[in-house]
């Protein structure tokens, strides 16, 4: 269970993987499903797993219910949605040892219908494992009402991991957070740093979100984008600021040629042009030198600031280094033999 972003499907793969490692049948199950925009209306999170842990189980089984924010507007049986979920779960754990169930973006989700993920652990049997998304010191406060809310309702709780947390806060996290969590009695299985290469989205998330044409670079979507600046400043002191973040994506005007070329002499991983605007041909041409993508979006600068900021790093069954890379955040940060020896 977690909090949107927090982190909880990276944490899935990690723990999946490794336990197939260890010679565990493993399999994958997320009772409540979110559908994706159309065409395809399925669950990321079940297409991803089912790729990776090569399940023969339909998606349907896979994800029983689909559940977007206006569910209560359809047909709604909870009785017989509990049971569909229910007959899932024990053809896909019929013949694996371990399965790892997905909660739903929020542990709440559902909770008309008694579909919430607390209540469907109790029905599944399941040891709860709560994903800690730190941004402040209120996090931590939501991850002590959700443990509690959890004990309050009898549900087993393994544990808590925080995950992906920023450089600047790990020491607060190991000396403050997470002593206040075990003082009231709340196991932490780990602390997980931030690895950009997992967490931070790339080029080509940003550019599936604008839909906007690309103009340069259209074989280096796989860059990894860390921050995004805003290039509203002069061109005169535009490349001092420019300087100052890595990795970045930077948006500004198609007529702003001067902070455009600036911009592609920093590290930059994409240039995010606005306003429909063709920029002078020298941007094209240098992005190209430089191997950096370009792309020309139709709105405004605001308009465009607001649609990546929904932007999220999600894995992809065929980015072998993230899948590595969330192997090795359970293998050297996670008590991950305790969470077999509590399975056991």
């Amino acid at each position: 269970m977690g909090t949107a972003g927090s982190g909880k499907t990276s944490v899935a793969v990690g723990l999946a993987l490794k336990f197939r490692q260890e010679g565990y049948r493993v399999a994958y199950f997320k009772p409540v499903g979110n559908p994706t925009v159309p065409p395809s209306r399925n669950d990321e999170d079940a297409l991803l797993m089912k790729q990776i842990l090569d399940m023969e189980h339909p998606l349907e089984t896979i994800v029983p219910y689909m559940a977007g924010p206006s569910y209560l507007s359809g047909p709604r049986n909870s009785c017989e949605s509990l049971k569909t979920i229910r007959q899932a779960y024990q053809t896909i754990a019929a013949d694996h040892d371990l399965v790892i169930i997905g909660g739903a973006g929020f542990p709440h989700i559902m909770g008309c219908l008694g579909l919430d993920a607390p209540s469907l652990a109790l029905e599944l049997k399941a040891l709860s494992i709560f994903v800690i998304r730190i941004e402040n010191d209120y996090s931590l406060d939501n991850a002590i009402f959700i443990n509690s809310y959890l004990k309050c309702k009898s549900v087993p709780i393994l544990g808590n991991i925080f995950h992906n947390i920023p450089r600047p806060l790990l020491a607060k996290t190991e000396g403050v957070y997470r002593p206040i969590l075990e003082e009231r009695g709340y196991h932490t299985l780990g602390i997980i740093p931030m690895r950009p290469e997992v967490t931070s989205p790339t080029v080509k998330e940003y550019c599936e979100v604008l839909g906007g044409e690309i103009l340069a670079g259209a074989d280096r979507l796989d860059r990894v984008v860390e921050d995004v600046i805003i290039g509203a400043m002069t061109a005169e002191s535009a490349l001092g600021y420019l300087r100052r973040a890595a990795n970045k994506a930077v948006i500004t005007g198609g007529d702003r040629s001067e902070v455009a070329l600036a911009a592609l002499e920093t590290s930059t991983s994409a240039l995010i042009l606005t306003g429909g605007l063709y920029p002078d041909v020298k941007v094209v041409a240098r992005a190209e030198e430089k191997n950096i993508p370009v792309i020309l979006v139709h709105y405004d600068t605001y308009t465009t600031i607001e649609k990546i900021s929904v932007v999220t790093r999600r894995i992809r069954a065929g980015d072998k280094k993230a899948i590595k890379t969330v192997v090795e955040n359970i293998e050297k940060h996670v008590d991950w033999r305790n969470v077999l020896k509590a399975l056991q």
